[in-house]
This record gives C-alpha cells, sequence and structure tokens, in this order.
C-alpha cells in the first residue's frame, strides 16, 4: 500500500479509522490517492471533468476536515481499475464501518454517476 498516511492528512478521524482497518481486513491491497483538496484543487478537477461539485466531501468542512477519500486498488504492484477488486475494497470497507459505528457511503453505488473510487462519511 502507499501513501495512506500523507493522503490521510486532514481527513476526518473516523473515515481515517475506517480506512486503517478496512486495510487489515481487505483481500485486495489499495492506496489513498486523494483526501482533503483545496478549493482550487476541486475547482480545477471539476474543470477537467474529474468531478462533477464543487460541493465535494473532499472540501474541508467547518471542523476543517475532509469527509471522503479516494482509494484505488493495487495490483501486482500498479493500480487496477477494475470493478472486481474496487468490489473487495468495499467489503472490507463496509465491514470496517460496521464494526466501528461509522456510517460511509460509496460512490460505486451512485448509479448513473458511480464514482469507484469515492468514499465519503455521512455527515
Amino acid at each position: 500500500m502507499k501513501n495512506l498516511s500523507k493522503n490521510l492528512e486532514g481527513v476526518n478521524l473516523d473515515l481515517i479509522c475506517v480506512v486503517k482497518k478496512a486495510i487489515e481486513i481487505t483481500e485486495v491491497d489499495f492506496s489513498v490517492v486523494d483526501g482533503l483538496r483545496t478549493k482550487e484543487e476541486q475547482r480545477q478537477l471539476v474543470l477537467e471533468g474529474k468531478s462533477w461539485t464543487m460541493g465535494s466531501y473532499h472540501l474541508a468542512d467547518e471542523t476543517g476536515k475532509a469527509n471522503a477519500v479516494d482509494l484505488y486498488p493495487w495490483v501486482n504492484g500498479e493500480t487496477n481499475h477494475n470493478s472486481k477488486y474496487y468490489k473487495l475494497i468495499a467489503k472490507a470497507m463496509f465491514r470496517a464501518s460496521q464494526e466501528l459505528k461509522v456510517i460511509i457511503e460509496w460512490g460505486g453505488l451512485w448509479g448513473s454517476r458511480e464514482d469507484m473510487p469515492h468514499w465519503q462519511k455521512v455527515i
């Protein structure tokens, strides 16, 4: 796993705990590729079509923390975006959230606007 701690800086502690628990129980390795974003970073992602809102949970809330992370599966030493790997991460994330009693949402369940890497704490 790469960049777990660095990319969790500025993220809500409950969500950090879920991610750390999930990496202990997952069947596939994963990396945290994004957590807290500045408004400028978010604006650029919207312009590039990589995000569709300026109301992102990646932006700091009133406590100064982000309530979202993006996770990529790592298979054979590289990122692999096959949906089966995202589903294995989802299994671990939902199990961790249940154990820690933290309510989360997965962008992979958003239907026509699914976002497989995206996880957010329900606030």
